[in-house]
């Protein structure tokens, strides 16, 4: 990030710290159950990993970002209507991310270790990838980049957007009032994306604007009488920070090694879950079969 810019998410991160341990408080009184000591490490340590990630290649998202605004259509300025315009693009970039990140298994790779943990609370919001450098993760910004707004505006617009998604993840607040779960993401719209349960897969990509979910039909409601299991469809049943990390890479690495020529492409560009003999279940097959049920 630019020097004019400092990194919002870095001054937001003592405020992350102090909401979990209220929010710590608050289950121990109300719900124990909503917090596990080594799954709380876990998500921590993966915070930890993928700042020290970002850090090492800031650099190279850089220096891609100004090659790309190089050729920029347009210029356009720092000024308070281009802000609020990069802020709401940027928001609609980071949906067509997240949704691709669940429906494309080589962008899923780097996103499901936030997706692993069992139990929502806000110390999962910084259960974050280490490796999207590697998954290309930042393509998705370029455009607004080559659109013509300056990398350190969009890149600040992207931290903001992080922030705000941290209080999402919990299950202390229950719903806003209905103009406000309307237009913005929502605690309860987010435990809607978090959730394995067959009607929720793959639901809810909004980053701060539930609007996207809305126009592009991927919204569904949190249903007050069917309990949210948290998780991935497969269970990890592991603490490991580099199983967390690595185990989809791991599992595509197997695919590709043993599938037929013909279908390896596939177990990188299809859904996750997807696989050349039907032997697996996608979340589109998941929620068909409970619909037909």
């Amino acid at each position: 990030m630019s020097s004019k810019f400092p990194n919002p998410v870095d001054y937001a991160v003592p405020v992350f710290i102090l909401l979990i341990f209220l929010e710590m408080i608050w289950a121990k009184r109300r719900a124990p159950e909503k917090y596990e000591p080594r799954d709380t490490l876990t998500s921590m340590a993966m915070g930890l990993g993928s700042t020290v990630a970002g850090v090492l290649v800031a650099g190279s998202v850089w220096a891609i970002a100004m090659a790309v605004y190089a050729d920029r259509l347009m210029t356009l300025p720092f000024a308070l209507w281009a802000w609020v315009l990069c802020f709401v693009l940027d928001d609609l970039a980071y949906y067509a991310f997240h949704r691709s990140a669940h429906r494309v298994r080589w962008f899923w790779a780097s996103h499901v270790n936030h997706h692993t943990s069992q139990h929502y609370n806000l110390s999962t919001a910084l259960r974050q990838t280490w490796t999207g450098f590697i998954a290309l993760g930042f393509i998705f910004r370029l455009p607004l980049i080559w659109l013509g707004f300056h990398p350190a505006m969009l890149f600040f617009c992207g931290g903001l957007n992080l922030i705000y998604q941290f209080w999402i993840h919990t299950e202390a607040v229950d719903r806003f009032p209905r103009w406000f779960e309307a237009v913005m993401n929502t605690p309860s719209h987010h435990r809607v994306h978090h959730a394995t349960n067959p009607r929720y897969l793959d639901r809810n990509y909004a980053g701060v604007f539930i609007i996207w979910d809305r126009m592009f039909g991927t919204f569904t409601q949190e249903v007050a009488d069917e309990p949210i299991r948290y998780g991935i469809v497969k269970q990890l049943g592991s603490f490991n920070l580099f199983w967390v990390s690595f185990h989809e890479w791991i599992g595509i690495a197997r695919d590709l090694w043993s599938a037929p020529w013909r279908h390896k492409l596939g177990y990188v560009w299809r859904p996750p879950g997807w696989s050349h003999d039907g032997s697996r279940e996608t979340s589109d097959m998941i929620r068909k079969k409970w619909q037909e049920s």
